[in-house]
């Protein structure tokens, strides 16, 4: 089956993810040229190659693999649209200080509102389910299996250096 095959739900799904992902490059990317002019320094520079490499290897192989149904599972199909939801969330409650790689000073504040409250690093939660629930919902349990092993070995290297670079911070907001 090709992506020329896939029923439109699958179609939209998909694009949506494409078209998210490219919107918050976009938005990290201009987060992280102001946090650096504001006196941030990039930590765990050289793992971030393998963030790019691990989700555009992801999205290939779900393109290239996935064999979505006519009609979409339900309960993966909600638990896709949770998650946005949860995106959205945490998106909006770490703010100006998000970025796709680890941007820091000791006068940047740590984030603790939102989900931010109540789990250390929820945008990671986030992707560990999104990594799964995609290739599940769009027919692909192989890609969401071995990527949720490839994320969580990356993860496992990058919040090691992220909550040894968070203890720099000071104040909080």
């Amino acid at each position: 089956m090709t992506v020329l095959d896939w029923p439109v739900w699958a179609l939209i799904v998909f694009a949506y993810v494409i078209l998210q992902r490219l919107a918050e490059l976009a938005y990290a990317s201009a987060n992280t040229r102001r946090l650096l002019a504001e006196g941030g320094r990039e930590h765990g520079a050289k793992h971030y190659p393998l963030f790019i490499v691990l989700h555009s290897g992801w999205l290939i192989a779900i393109l290239l693999f996935a064999k979505p149904e006519p009609a979409p599972n339900l309960l993966l199909l909600n638990a896709f649209i949770a998650s946005q939801t949860f995106r959205f969330w945490t998106l909006a409650s770490i703010g100006r200080w998000w970025t796709t790689r680890i941007i820091s000073a000791p006068h940047f504040p740590r984030v603790r509102r939102g989900p931010y409250r109540f789990i250390k690093h929820p945008n990671y939660a986030l992707v560990v389910v999104e990594i799964a629930v995609l290739p599940l919902l769009l027919g692909a349990p192989a890609m969401a299996f071995t990527f949720s092993i490839l994320n969580a070995a990356l993860l496992w290297w990058r919040i090691r250096i992220e909550n040894d670079v968070l203890t720099e911070r000071v104040g909080t907001t």
